[in-house]
């Protein structure tokens, strides 16, 4: 009996135990079966409303009253659950209103899934006042309602979370999708750089409903029903609606096939330059033409081996020999007298320096504290930060200083161009155009249709607004680009805004050599016509920043750059201070009036021009000063700041230096600066594609921003390499190329 009653507890607590686990068991997976009763093709039959609709949740119910204040909250405060409370037949399709109200019945059930559709849409953020415009939800987070997350979790330990966030999916397909909205809250702080009042909010939604009709229901709910703006004030008007998908007609476009094309044709030359390298090893003539080479080489070879035997195309080819190019590029060594390795430092430095300004100027459209950004650059510690663009000065200083120098010490042209006539000195002139377009063009064409399919790409895929839309203005005014005047044009209406520099550079190619031929010519009249330019672009500079009010604020200074910051006879200034001392230095050389300074006076003035140069940087850090002072300060300055850097110049190429400047000197910065050219028209394009692509707005922090500006130097340093040596020097070799035959074949006759 005792063992009888015995056995009978025990079988007794064991099926207590068997039952207890199969509760729990139904307990933890309920949700899921519960969701297998509810079909996807239920939802998508043709009559939605006759249909039963499964229970509203599997979990102990809450109170009819808590509910009921839950769910009117909800209604207020969540963006996607606001939309699926007005959704109705007469402003959606059965089906999306069908799978909205789901969706309504799932969150109020507090279904695993439902939950995540409500935690992936993006609801209003801290930090409004300041710039928070970027209610994105999560991506990844709606990406996880369609399949279930890849994370393994160990059985061993016990959790309170619900595993149908890990598991479960909803019953219909979901997407992730961006509404842009403009508001006119008072309730944030307007900078006026770009259009930033625009709230970028994402949903996760069920495919079946149209865009047309979630941008119109977005923005009736925002304006009637939602609780921040009341609040806030924001009087939301809906702008367009992504569905960060890649339209078709994107292989389609003119970019694509030009850089698709001009990719397979520099290969095509590579790869010549390499077979031509092995022929010229081997035995002219002969049964071992093609000894050494692999199969597929040798019928490749066969079929361009007579081809190439014509000596024109080897010279050519031989411009895209890679590991020649590579040895020019990396070359380093010393500096012979008449150079100036002042000049590999400064421009490497700049070049980087403006680098670093870029990384926080274009991670503008994608920051959610701009005002805290603009105050950060408007401390005085970051003034050398801030006015970086001032920098730009200092390329337009060295190109004056060097096209005069280069040009006025080349003897022999400056005879045959005094003994020309006008026909002669116009071919002249129209062959030194073409060399510099030459060297310069071929990778300004690359890089300019790289930015429209970049920005083609981002403007469908990325979840942010791209104010600067360059695949439609490239796709409008490539021409101007073509033409090197698009700085003549308004700024929010160029094809790569940052390669105003470009065009104002070109143009004072022109302008330089015209006066230099002149000069040849007439000197007197080629000294009154610069002097008299120097002097009407300052009153201009002066003139034109009265009228517009100028002020070193930042939203003063985007407002008026087409006016003053991109117009070439504003920017001029700089370009002549330089010619100008290059003229005073090669006049003195030819003169043997070689300045003579004690060593003490000498450091003197090698200080005192850095610190003008840096007073100059600094003196932006009053940025209030009245637009009077202001305009003064900027037109006056920036000759100072010229002269500052002319000094270095001219005292560099005599030999002189302090220990800061013999830094700038070093044999390192002879690469880099053959890397200058394709570091300035990439790096804006590199930025702007990486900060695009990213899935959440970014928060500027002081050390973060060191940390990702470091990361932009390298990645951008190998992006110029590969452009650099593809596009770049293959046709500085063949301008080297064309100029060493002119200069053979004009030999004779000068004689």
């Amino acid at each position: 009996m005792n063992r009888r009653g015995c056995g009978k507890v025990l079988a007794a607590a064991l099926l207590l135990l068997l039952l207890q686990l199969g509760n729990s068991q139904a307990e933890l997976n309920d949700s899921t079966l519960q969701l297998q009763r509810f079909r996807l093709n239920t939802l998508n039959a043709t009559n939605v409303w006759s249909l039963p609709l499964p229970p509203l949740a599997t979990v102990p119910q809450q109170p009819v009253k808590e509910a009921d204040g839950h769910d009117a909250h909800l209604a207020r405060s969540s963006i996607i659950y606001g939309l699926a409370e007005v959704a109705n037949v007469s402003n959606v399709n059965a089906v999306c209103h069908a799978q909205l109200k789901h969706v309504q019945r799932g969150v109020l059930g507090k279904q695993p899934w439902a939950m995540k559709v409500l935690d992936a849409s993006g609801s209003k953020s801290s930090g409004f006042v300041f710039g928070q415009n970027y209610w994105l939800g999560s991506r990844d987070a709606c990406r996880a309602v369609q399949r279930p997350v890849g994370v393994t979790l160990s059985q061993n330990y016990e959790r309170v979370m619900h595993y149908g966030l890990i598991t479960q999916q909803a019953p219909f397909a979901m997407d992730y999708r961006v509404v842009y909205l403009s508001h006119s809250s008072p309730w944030q702080v307007e900078i006026k750089l770009m259009p930033e009042q625009v709230l970028h909010i994402g949903l996760c939604l069920p495919s079946a409903c149209q865009s047309t009709e979630i941008k119109a229901l977005t923005g009736d709910y925002l304006a009637s029903s939602y609780m921040d703006n009341e609040v806030f004030e924001l009087r939301p008007e809906v702008l367009y609606m992504k569905d960060l998908q890649l339209r078709q007609g994107f292989y389609d476009r003119p970019s694509f096939k030009l850089l698709a094309g001009a990719v397979l044709v520099t290969c095509a030359f590579m790869l010549c330059a390499q077979q031509l390298k092995v022929a010229k090893k081997l035995p002219p003539e002969g049964d071992d033409v093609d000894a050494g080479l692999a199969p597929v080489e040798s019928e490749m070879w066969r079929a361009l081996h007579s081809l190439l035997k014509w000596q024109p195309l080897q010279n050519f080819v031989s411009c895209y020999d890679v590991s020649s190019n590579w040895r020019k590029i990396c070359a380093v060594r010393e500096t012979s007298a008449q150079e100036i390795p002042l000049l590999n430092g400064v421009r490497s430095v700049c070049a980087i320096w403006l680098l670093v300004f870029h990384v926080f100027w274009y991670m503008y459209f994608t920051i959610n504290n701009k005002a805290q950004l603009i105050s950060y650059a408007e401390k005085f510690g970051l003034q050398y930060l801030s006015s970086a663009p001032l920098l730009v000065d200092v390329f337009f200083t060295i190109s004056g200083f060097l096209q005069v120098y280069n040009f006025m010490r080349n003897t022999q042209q400056m005879e045959v161009v005094r003994q020309n006539g006008l026909l002669a000195n116009a071919k002249l002139y129209g062959k030194l155009l073409f060399h510099r377009y030459l060297r310069i063009g071929p990778l300004y064409l690359i890089v300019m249709g790289s930015v429209d399919l970049a920005f083609a790409y981002i403007g469908d895929t990325s979840v942010y607004h791209i104010y600067d839309r360059f695949d439609e203005l490239c796709a409008q005014h490539w021409w101007r680009n073509l033409f090197f005047i698009q700085n003549l044009f308004e700024h929010q209406e160029m094809c790569l805004n940052w390669s105003w520099s470009l065009a104002c550079d070109m143009q004072f190619f022109l302008l330089a050599n015209g006066v230099l031929f002149l000069y040849a010519k007439r000197p007197k009249l080629a000294k009154q016509v610069t002097i008299s330019t120097l002097l009407a672009s300052l009153v201009w500079s002066i003139g034109i920043g009265i009228k517009h009010n100028f002020e070193f604020s930042f939203d003063a200074f985007y407002a008026t750059g087409s006016h003053i910051y991109t117009s070439s006879f504003v920017r001029v200034v700089p370009y002549i201070v330089g010619a100008i001392a290059a003229w005073r230095l090669h006049e003195r050389k030819q003169q043997a009036k070689e300045s003579k300074l004690s060593d003490r006076k000498e450091r003197f003035y090698w200080h005192f021009s850095l610190v003008g140069f840096m007073i100059c940087l600094f003196s932006t850090v009053k940025r209030d000063l009245g637009y009077l002072i202001t305009i003064l300060l900027f037109a006056l300055g920036r000759v100072l700041f010229s002269m500052c850097i002319c000094w270095m110049i001219s005292r560099s190429s005599k030999g002189s230096g302090v220990w800061w400047s013999r830094l700038l000197e070093a044999p390192i910065f002879q690469h880099f600066n053959r890397l200058t050219y394709a570091i300035y028209l990439l790096n804006p394009l590199v930025i702007s594609l990486v900060f695009s692509l990213t899935t959440a707005s970014t928060h500027v922090d002081g050390f973060m921003m060191c940390v990702v500006a470091c990361g932009f130097m390298m990645i951008v340093y190998l992006v110029s390499l590969v452009y650099s040596m593809a596009f770049e020097l293959p046709y500085s070799n063949l301008s080297s190329l064309l100029m060493k035959r002119n200069s053979n074949n004009s030999k004779p006759k000068t004689t």
